[in-house]
């Protein structure tokens, strides 16, 4: 097809606000699919998604229109996978922004609409849940016209439920974004946007070509690993994979080349061919990095072998997940894995159970530093069981986020507390409307890993919504928090954290632990330590048999003995005994403050 007929774009939005619905509608209205296959969210296809109503991982669909083929690659709205929408950004010429009348413009929408706005694509304006009672939509309207600079009659009402409002966005695609540009003579040149394993086919790649074309039987060359492969199958992405011949300039397709391992495809990657390479590849490209990490150990120690083999399988689907081998005193084997953030961590726990009937127990999580020795070394520590001696440290360098809230003015007072409890320093701060106020603070990213976004639901009633992105590595005071039991550190227990808060956090676990931990047959002494020094203790005191009862009347030397004798024993205990400490400790670090 001629590059002029060609539209690709994508829709932005924040969690919830309908972009999924409203790609049902266009998918109905262009008649990719029949009545009969139609079923609500249907670009969602795993049960999570569609329960906890958000994209996970993104999708592109090609509909036809009016001679016009229209490409419409989906994006995942939650910050976690920021990366893969900058990607599916970069493959388009426009975006649809659609925002919720009831809810108004979100912190997401924001993030994601100024990078759409960086790479120069051509936003059309929806304003969706029209139909609903607690809509405001000259409010609403208003916003989107304060953020965009356009006029209220560029906004379009829809409702993406009932389909109202929907027909003209179709024509508004063909006339408003631009043809894609490009020069089908040169050498190839293709952004991958995103991938997919199939078991039996390997690795399937989806990409956008910028320059020249693609055929099958082609031999072409990955840029950011620099492998080979000979092209099994190109073509087009409808409901299903349709096999083609060639992809043209301009245009979406899948390329399969047998790759069976999802680490040689990055999503960002440059397609080039061997022969006649193209000069550089597509700027934008990143590794994409882990951020927040946590231990997953079997719930039977004799399953390890298994959650080897399923976290094997599982990184096939999800490139964006690391694991490595560890072992903790108190867990036994385990791994040590990395996510790119709290709810991709709780996506992966929720899937190996579903998808693969695994049950794991999941550490604190924690995040990267950069730790500076003495003898000038730079070490990533992802574990406080990976800090070397205090002595070897010259500093710590931790994550800093920036964080933006917009939530309802009457609210102000208490986020900014909690802002400022998390270390938070405040940036600026913009009154959208009269109602409704944008915060952006610079954060630690160990603050927010905890029970932030809980906290931050709390205290706004549900209203506020947060957005964050990493801006860099700054200078901290951080020490090694150690929990010891009967005197000997529980590794899983050790955790990083700020100076000033060290005290209050070890006084709070070790009261925490004193509840969970049965009582044994000798005290059990909980201690929080910075290297030698204990800075609070609790005990556990042991069961004792009254072994006086016995004695009726006589000299108190006949007690004192029998005490003394027990006394004896309960000390010769505590030497050889050891405290088993209940899976519950592991996770009442994470709901200390409740």
């Amino acid at each position: 097809m001629e590059m002029n007929r060609i539209r690709n774009f994508c829709i932005i939005a924040h969690i919830d606000h309908g972009k999924s619905t409203l790609a049902d509608r266009l998918l109905e209205l262009t008649s990719t699919l029949s009545a009969r296959d139609m079923e609500n969210q249907v670009l969602d296809d795993m049960d999570l998604e569609k329960e906890k109503g958000i994209t996970i991982k993104s999708h592109a669909i090609q509909m036809s229109y009016k001679d016009y083929r229209l490409n419409l690659i989906d994006t995942p709205g939650h910050v976690d996978f920021s990366y893969e929408v900058s990607r599916s950004i970069a493959s388009c010429e426009g975006a649809l922004l659609v925002v919720d009348a009831s809810q108004g413009v979100q912190a997401q929408t924001i993030s994601n609409l100024y990078m759409a706005i960086d790479h120069g694509l051509e936003i059309i304006p929806v304003l969706n849940k029209i139909d609903m009672e607690s809509a405001q939509v000259e409010v609403v309207t208003d916003e989107i016209c304060d953020l965009l600079g356009c006029a209220p009659e560029d906004v379009y009402k829809v409702s993406a439920r009932t389909g109202e409002g929907v027909p003209p966005i179709l024509d508004a695609i063909i006339e408003k974004i631009p043809a894609p540009q490009g020069d089908p003579q040169a050498p190839l040149q293709a952004l991958i946007f995103d991938s997919v394993f199939n078991s039996f086919r390997g690795v399937i790649a989806y990409f956008k070509i910028k320059n020249g074309s693609i055929r099958k039987g082609d031999k072409v060359k990955f840029f950011a690993t620099g492998m080979e492969y000979e092209v099994e199958e190109v073509g087009s992405l409808k409901m299903k994979l349709i096999p083609g011949a060639e992809v043209g300039c301009g245009d979406v397709g899948y390329i399969i080349t047998g790759i069976k391992s999802a680490v040689e495809v990055k999503v960002g990657d440059t397609i080039t061919q061997v022969v006649n390479p193209c000069a550089e590849a597509i700027a934008g490209f990143e590794e994409v990095k882990p951020m927040v990490f946590a231990g997953m150990y079997p719930v039977q120690a004799d399953k390890f072998e298994e959650l080897r083999a399923v976290l094997e399988k599982f990184q096939l689907n999800d490139a964006s997940f690391v694991y490595e081998p560890e072992s903790s005193l108190a867990l036994g084997s385990g791994f040590r894995c990395g996510f790119l953030g709290l709810l991709h961590l709780e996506i992966v726990q929720e899937r190996l159970f579903r998808e693969f009937d695994m049950d794991v127990i999941t550490t604190v999580p924690n995040v990267s530093y950069k730790v500076y020795t003495m003898q000038g070394e730079v070490l990533d520590v992802h574990n406080p069981s990976g800090l070397p001696a205090p002595t070897l440290i010259d500093h710590i360098e931790e994550p800093f986020i920036r964080a933006q809230i917009i939530s309802k003015t009457e609210f102000f007072g208490p986020i900014m507390k909690l802002c400022l409890d998390r270390r938070g320093t405040l940036v600026s701060q913009h009154y959208i409307t009269a109602e409704r106020v944008e915060l952006n603070y610079d954060m630690p990213l160990s603050e927010i890993v905890f029970d932030f976004y809980d906290k931050l639901k709390t205290i706004s009633k549900g209203y506020a919504s947060f957005d964050y992105h990493i801006t860099g590595y700054r200078n901290a005071k951080l020490v090694k928090l150690d929990i010891l039991l009967n005197g000997e550190p529980a590794d899983a227990l050790s955790t990083l954290i700020h100076e000033d808060n060290a005290y209050t956090f070890g006084r709070k676990m070790c009261e925490k632990l004193k509840e969970l931990i049965p009582r044994q047959q000798f005290d059990i002494p909980i201690q929080a330590a910075i290297g030698a020094k204990i800075i609070a203790r609790e005990t556990v005191k042991q069961v004792r048999k009254d072994v006086t009862a016995k004695c009726y009347g006589g000299d108190v030397t006949r007690k004192r003995k029998l005490l003394e004798k027990q006394k004896e024993g309960k000390k010769r205990m505590r030497q050889i005994g050891t405290v088993q400490v209940p899976q519950s400790a592991f996770m009442a670090v994470l709901k200390l403050d409740s």
